[in-house]
């Protein structure tokens, strides 16, 4: 993991509309990490094509979720993801 974190910014899920607002993210290599604390029943758009939304939270602040749409291959690839995967 030290290997894989060199050179990178943590930023936790509860701290990232904040940085967003503050930092320009784009030029800074982070990363962040989340549990999946909810999953809604995979939607139909308007166009015919299936999607999935998932609550993320860093279990830091419950309060503070982040909604992640998931589209095209990666929803069909991680649709079935079970609630509570980090």
């Amino acid at each position: 993991m030290d290997r894989k974190m060199a050179n990178r910014k943590l930023i936790r899920l509860s701290q990232l509309r904040n940085k967003l607002a503050t930092e320009n993210l784009e030029e800074i290599d982070w990363v962040t990490f989340g549990v999946i604390v909810k999953k809604v029943t995979p939607q139909s758009a308007n166009n015919g094509r299936t999607f999935s939304i998932w609550r993320m939270n860093d279990l830091r602040d419950l309060n503070e979720c982040v909604s992640l749409f998931l589209f095209g291959e990666v929803h069909k690839e991680h649709w079935k993801t079970d609630q509570g995967t980090v």
